[in-house]
């Protein structure tokens, strides 16, 4: 696992007290576990707008046709600077971040559902992206974001922090110019990660790769980047999972007894029923594959998509 993951935060998920009434909302999981691995870029774009600290509270409000940020009766407005903030951030860290972690319901953070009010301030639609999250999503929309709050699920974590380690070593491998032969093995890397969560975009991809002759082949990466991203974006599913996992039992055919046989099948199929969590499957897979080298199979993301210690993959 590489050291140098960085990853965009709210100031305010980081324990800074940049909130409107000078507190903040530290999540416990992002700086006592997953920081343990990554280096945080903070960002918060009210304080950097030049809204002091603290301050009255701000909300979207549709005036007419445009929704606009600012205090509670109308006065205010920071719509215009929080965009254009987002926009220079965007910009300047787009090709520098891994990742992205937004405060939920922010005005200027929150990724969605973001409440906008009428000019009365008698109601609401939760229809709103905050002005800055929506800046850096529009204009790196391969970028792993989420939401604190969303990170309390376990299904949502272990996807993001998965998809952020997998976005860092494409923009690892796009350092140096791209060769057919490079994106192929990264392709073949990632083949039983993306099998696990989209089949078909797997055999896609795959396919892509494999007729890229007298085509422009940066176009060709840059199809597959995306493609590969949105496939991961949804977590996997259970059967998903299990299909993957049986794919890769087929491997030790040969080599296992068939009491080691019957022992894989049942921890596979614990996993199925909801049973037991995958990692347990994948433990005994990986004690077959210590046992049994095999090297294409060692160099599967699938097996070791984040560092272990996080324990992503006790609680899916």
């Amino acid at each position: 696992m590489s050291n140098d993951v960085k990853i965009g935060i709210s100031a305010c998920l980081s324990g800074e007290k940049v909130r409107f009434d000078s507190g903040h909302k530290r999540s416990n999981f992002c700086m006592d576990e997953l920081a343990r691995h990554v280096d945080y870029v903070p960002f918060c774009p009210e304080v950097a707008i030049g809204l002091p600290i603290p301050r009255p509270t701000i909300r979207q409000v549709r005036k007419g046709d445009v929704i606009t940020v600012c205090r509670p009766d109308g006065t205010g407005e920071v719509g215009d600077k929080l965009t254009e903030y987002g926009q220079r951030i965007a910009k300047n860290y787009g090709d520098k971040l891994d990742g992205f972690i937004f405060c939920a319901k922010s005005p200027s953070c929150g990724m969605e559902r973001i409440k906008i009010y009428n000019e009365a301030g008698t109601g609401n639609t939760s229809e709103g992206v905050g002005f800055f999250a929506q800046q850096i999503m529009e204009h790196n929309p391969l970028l792993p974001c989420e939401e604190n709050g969303r990170l309390n699920d376990m299904h949502l974590r272990e996807n993001f922090v998965m998809r952020v380690y997998v976005y860092h070593s494409w923009r690892k491998l796009s350092e140096t110019p791209l060769t057919p032969h490079r994106l192929t093995r990264f392709h073949a890397m990632h083949k039983y990660l993306l099998m696990s969560h989209n089949y078909q975009a797997y055999r896609d991809l795959g396919r892509l790769l494999g007729s890229h002759e007298g085509q422009n082949f940066e176009e060709i990466a840059q199809q597959y980047i995306a493609g590969l991203m949105k496939a991961l974006k949804k977590p996997a599913s259970r059967k998903a999972h299990t299909n993957t996992l049986m794919h890769l039992q087929g491997y030790f055919k040969q080599q296992l007894s068939s009491d080691e046989k019957q022992e894989l099948r049942a921890a596979i199929e614990d996993y199925r029923q909801g049973l037991v969590p995958l990692y347990v499957p994948l433990t005994l897979l990986k004690h077959h594959l210590t046992v049994n080298p095999n090297p294409y199979l060692a160099q599967q993301v699938y097996f070791n998509p984040h560092p272990n210690d996080l324990k992503l993959r006790y609680g899916i």
